[in-house]
C-alpha cells in the first residue's frame, strides 16, 4: 500500500471525515497538523499547487486534493486501486 499523508487541523470537520473514511478502509496514514506545526503549512501549499485549505491528501506522490476529492475517488471506485498500486 502506498504511503498516505494528510495535512489537517483539529477544528476541521472535513479533516475528520477524510480520516474517518481512511480509517474505515484500514489505511494507515501520516497526519500533519498545520495548526500545531504551522511551519509545515508552506510545505503543504507548495505540494498542493497553491491550495491553502485543509485537508490536503497525498497518496504516494499524487496529490488527491481535499475531502470531497477523496470521497469522489471512493464513489467512483478509483480510491482502492490508487491505494494499492
Amino acid at each position: 500500500m502506498k504511503p498516505v499523508e494528510i495535512y489537517t487541523s483539529p477544528l476541521c470537520g472535513f479533516c475528520h471525515a477524510a480520516k474517518r473514511l481512511l480509517n474505515q478502509k484500514g489505511v494507515e496514514y501520516t497526519e500533519i497538523d498545520v495548526l500545531r506545526d504551522p511551519g509545515r503549512k508552506p510545505e503543504m501549499i507548495q505540494r498542493a499547487n497553491g491550495r491553502r485549505t485543509v485537508p490536503q491528501i497525498f497518496i504516494g506522490e499524487t496529490h488527491v486534493g481535499g475531502c470531497d476529492d477523496l470521497f469522489d475517488l471512493d464513489r467512483s471506485g478509483k480510491l482502492d486501486p490508487m491505494l494499492a498500486a
